[in-house]
């Protein structure tokens, strides 16, 4: 949910070339995120003004659509979280408002008056169930009396008690006696689950946060020497070269990584090579950079 502040000033100063409304919506596209709702809040600051609500939603729209959004896809609510006009209840300060509307890429529309009506005509995304399990971990506990626990979320495929599973880049691996969330015991653990699961024979020292956990039957994962990046430099004072080694932050590792090869400047949006084999990039570029982890990285 992309929040604007429709008060004099603010919207102006948020949607600015390094305005936080900008950068917030570029840096949900460019992580994958692509339903938005965009919630044009504090309209009681501009005492519900149509003009100004209709002015927001123009230049909104186009700085969106400039980033990859199609604003067709985008719910916009006028709202005052303060006094929650238009939050969960249509409100009566606004008799212009005739409430949103949106149509999906496959056609699928949607309509609705509020931001919560907005929020449940999200589209689920599919769970990759079918797919080889990957759970990165977040934490791994030693639990008196059960022993080690690791908890993570399952981004893909299932775990299930008896399941044997490997560690990566660790290089561990143990049989799952149970799989728990929410402190209750699972039949399995599926996409979007936030699971605990106990594991045979493992000290809490062989194992951490960052390493991923996979089927050993099924595809495992293991450690990457090297891997080829899409970068988008968002904001950087100055250009970045060959040797810029700096730290990643890829599912939950944490992970110092060289550039080692810029190999492509592309365009962000059609993904079309503009320059073979840059000296540097600079921000608002995007690239195809081989990176290099200083240590192991799954």
């Amino acid at each position: 949910i992309l929040i604007i502040a429709a008060g004099t000033g603010e919207f102006e100063a948020g949607i600015s070339k390094d305005g936080q409304t900008r950068e917030h919506a570029l840096l949900a596209f460019t992580l994958g995120v692509r339903q938005l709702i965009v919630a044009i809040n504090k309209m009681d600051t501009a005492n519900w003004a149509e003009a100004r609500y209709l002015e927001i939603v123009k230049e909104t729209s186009t700085f969106l659509k400039k980033i990859g959004y199609d604003p067709k896809g985008i719910p916009f609510v006028p709202i005052s979280g303060f006094n929650g006009d238009n939050m969960v209840g249509p409100s009566t300060n606004c008799p212009w408002y005739k409430g949103w509307n949106k149509e999906s890429k496959k056609g699928v529309k949607a309509t609705g008056k509020t931001l919560l009506d907005a929020i449940d005509a999200i589209y689920p995304p599919e769970r990759p169930t079918d797919k080889p399990l990957r759970l990165p971990l977040q934490d791994v506990y030693k639990i008196g009396g059960i022993g080690t626990v690791p908890v993570g979320r399952v981004e893909s495929g299932v775990i299930k008690p008896g399941m044997v599973v490997t560690f990566a880049p660790a290089n561990v691996t143990t049989e799952v006696k149970s799989v728990e969330m929410h402190h209750e015991q699972l039949a399995e653990g599926v996409p979007g689950d936030n699971v605990g699961f106990n594991v045979k024979n493992v000290s809490v020292k062989d194992i951490r946060r960052g390493n991923v956990a996979g089927d050993s039957k099924n595809d495992p994962p293991s450690g990457a020497a090297s891997f080829n990046a899409q970068v988008i430099v968002i904001n950087h004072p100055g250009q970045i070269s060959n040797g810029y080694a700096p730290v990643l932050d890829c599912h939950t590792a944490h992970i110092a990584c060289k550039f080692s090869e810029i190999l492509e400047k592309i365009d962000r949006r059609s993904n079309k090579t503009t320059e073979t084999a840059p000296k540097f990039i600079k921000s608002g570029d995007s690239a195809i950079v081989k990176l290099v982890p200083s240590k192991p990285m799954c």
